[in-house]
C-alpha cells in the first residue's frame, strides 16, 4: 500500500453514489484480477499489494455505518476500524469474504477441509447483427489451467507423492497466540499455502504445480436476441478444482459487429434511406433493406426530411418472449448537387409558382424574421 492511501471509491473504480450491490461487483471483479494464483510471478507483489488496497476499501464501503464516516472525514473517519490487510495472508482474507466468494469465483477456503472450486473464466465471441437475429453456433478457443497428465495433478514427480506439511499437520491452516494467551488467531499455513501437502520432488512438467496451460476449443449455442456485453455461460469449463471440488465455469461475452447500414435500439433495428426531392414530394413505393432481404415501403407524398416509417416485426427477436421487435425506416431527402438544364428550367418554372399556401412552413420563418425587425 503506498504511504498515501487512494480514495476507497477510485480503488474500487466506483461513483460516490454506488450502491451496495455496485461495490460489491467491484470488488469481486478487482479479486478475480488481482488474485496471486491468477498473475505471473513477475507481477505477484504488486498484484498482491492492489488485492489488499480493494479488500480495505471494500470493508469501508461496504459497512454503512463505516462509509458514512469515510464520506464525512475521509480516512481519518475510518483510522483504526479496518484491518491491517498487509499483514494478512491472501488466503486469511478470502476466508473474510467466504460468503461473497464461494460458489462465485472459487475463493473459498483452501485446504484439506474444503477444496476450492475451481476459477471461472472469461472470453468474448463476436457475432454480426444477422447472427443476433438468427442465434448462431460458435466455435471457440481459449487457453485453461488444467491438470498435469503426467502427475495426474498433483505436482509431484512421477514414482513419488506430496507429503504431508510438517508445520501444519496437513490441515492448511495454523493458529497462533494472540495478545496475552486470551485468544488465537488462525491463519493459512504459510509452508504449504493452505493446501496441507509440501510437494518435494517436482514434476518437471509442470514444476511442481499441478497444472499446466493448454488450448481448448469448445462449440457454443448462442440464442437469437443477445444484446452486447452479455454472458454465456458454459459450465465446467473453467479450470479444474483442488482435489474433488467442481470445476469453474467459462464465460462468454458477447461482442456485436457494427452493420454497415443497422443501427440496433433495444429490440429494433433503425436505417437510413435516401430518396430524391421528387420522390418524397410526390410520394413514393421505396424498396428497403432488411435483416430478411428486401422489402417494398410506401411513403405519402409530401414526406418530409427525417420522417421515420415502421416495418412491423423485422426488428430482433426478444431473448425472453421471443416477439420480434419493428425495423424503423428514417427518410433522408437528398438534394441534387448538379442539374441538367432541363432540370433547372422545370424547378425554376416550379419555383415561380410557389406561394404561401404553398411553403406554409417558409412563410411562417420570415414573419418571424420581419417582426424581429419592425419591433412588433
Amino acid at each position: 500500500m503506498p504511504a498515501t492511501k487512494r480514495d476507497y471509491y477510485d480503488v474500487l473504480g466506483v461513483e460516490k453514489s454506488a450502491s451496495a450491490d455496485e461495490i460489491k461487483r467491484a470488488y469481486r471483479k478487482l479479486a478475480m484480477k488481482y488474485h496471486p494464483d491468477r498473475v505471473s510471478e513477475s507481477d505477484k507483489n504488486d498484484a498482491e499489494l492492489r488485492f489488499k488496497e480493494a479488500s480495505e476499501a471494500y470493508e469501508v464501503l461496504s459497512d454503512e455505518s463505516k462509509r458514512a464516516r469515510y464520506d464525512q472525514m475521509g480516512h481519518a473517519g475510518v483510522s483504526g476500524q479496518t484491518h491491517n490487510y498487509q499483514n494478512m495472508d491472501v488466503g486469511d482474507i478470502f476466508s473474510m469474504f467466504e460468503e461473497m466468494f464461494s460458489g462465485g469465483f472459487g475463493f473459498g477456503r483452501r485446504g484439506q477441509a474444503r477444496a476450492s472450486r475451481g476459477y471461472d473464466l472469461e472470453t468474448q465471441v463476436e457475432l454480426s447483427l444477422n447472427e443476433v437475429a438468427t442465434g448462431a453456433e460458435k466455435t471457440i478457443e481459449f487457453e485453461r489451467q488444467d491438470a498435469c497428465e503426467t502427475c495426474k495433478g498433483s505436482g509431484a514427480k512421477p514414482g513419488t507423492s506430496p507429503v504431508v506439511c510438517n508445520v501444519c499437520g496437513g490441515q492448511g491452516r495454523v493458529a497462533q497466540a494472540g495478545l496475552g494467551g486470551m485468544f488465537r488467531m488462525v491463519t493459512t499455513c504459510p509452508n504449504c499455502r493452505g493446501k496441507g501437502t509440501i510437494v518435494k520432488d517436482r514434476c518437471g512438467d509442470c514444476n511442481g504445480h499441478g497444472r499446466v496451460a493448454r488450448k481448448r476449443q469448445v462449440t457454443i449455442k448462442i440464442p437469437a436476441g443477445v444484446q452486447e456485453g452479455q454472458a454465456v455461460r458454459i459450465a465446467g469449463e473453467g479450470e479444474p478444482g483442488e482435489a474433488s471440488a467442481p470445476p469453474g465455469d467459462l464465460h462468454c461475452y458477447i461482442v456485436v459487429k457494427p452493420h454497415p447500414v443497422f443501427a440496433r435500439h433495444g429490440n429494433d433495428v433503425v436505417c437510413q434511406v435516401p430518396v430524391s426531392f421528387s420522390q418524397a414530394t410526390l410520394g413514393a413505393t421505396l424498396e428497403v433493406p432488411t435483416l430478411k432481404g428486401m422489402e417494398s415501403l410506401d411513403i405519402p407524398a409530401g414526406t418530409q426530411h427525417g420522417e421515420v416509417f415502421k416495418i412491423k416485426g423485422r426488428g430482433l427477436p426478444d431473448l425472453r418472449s421471443y416477439r420480434n421487435g419493428d425495423q424503423i425506416v428514417q427518410v433522408m431527402i437528398e438534394i441534387p448537387k448538379k442539374l441538367t438544364d432541363k432540370q433547372r428550367h422545370l424547378l425554376e418554372e416550379f419555383a415561380r409558382t410557389e406561394d404561401a399556401d404553398i411553403t406554409p412552413a417558409r412563410k411562417g420563418f420570415f414573419d418571424k424574421v420581419k417582426s424581429m425587425f419592425s419591433g412588433d
